[in-house]
């Protein structure tokens, strides 16, 4: 594959009839896409029972200024380990670029910068994430898992969690009860 054809700074939906109930209307960011696998964090599915305040107590971080949000459930891989999607005016030392969308940080400087009203102007934070092996999302894109999206700012940013999904298929110009749940062969 070419470095076009990757998909980081892309938004993966699941596809109508999706063949892994994980992920039936999963909206997910591709942070990093390469010849090695995949990285996405998922942004459609608010996580039961946890919000960013008690992370942060949980982390010994007074939550300051921040504001109290639902957290996000990031994917399966590593439940217990947080990320902060974010505008792109708030960078540290491990932050990776999303272009064009967003930028990815994992530390603590980032939460701690939220509590204390330093932080990127916008964000949210995940816990967990999904992630493919070499090849492993190109196969089920094929096999009618995924379609690749835009990077759409106003999906991740300004759009309620629960709308996600469908407000993606709409900016890409697409009805999703048009589509079949189904593949064919040719």
């Amino acid at each position: 594959m070419t470095a076009e054809q990757y998909l980081s700074g892309r938004i993966l939906l699941a596809m109508p009839g999706m063949f892994d109930p994980r992920f039936e209307r999963s909206v997910n960011v591709i942070c990093v896409h390469d010849e090695h696998g995949a990285l996405g964090i998922g942004i459609g599915h608010v996580r039961e029972g946890v919000t960013f305040h008690e992370v942060l107590e949980e982390l010994e971080i007074d939550p300051g200024v921040a504001p109290d949000r639902p957290v996000l459930h990031g994917g399966p891989v590593e439940p217990g380990r947080g990320f902060i999607l974010h505008s792109t005016d708030w960078g540290g030392a491990d932050t990776v670029e999303v272009q064009p969308l967003c930028a990815l940080s994992a530390s603590m400087d980032i939460l701690r910068a939220i509590a204390e009203g330093r932080g990127p102007r916008h964000w949210l934070m995940a816990l967990g994430y999904a992630g493919w092996g070499a090849g492993q999302l190109e196969g089920e894109m094929r096999h009618h898992g995924w379609y690749a999206a835009e990077g759409h700012r106003e999906v991740l940013f300004e759009t309620p969690v629960d709308a996600r999904w469908m407000a993606t298929w709409r900016a890409e110009g697409i009805d999703p009860a048009l589509l079949s749940t189904e593949t064919g062969q040719a």
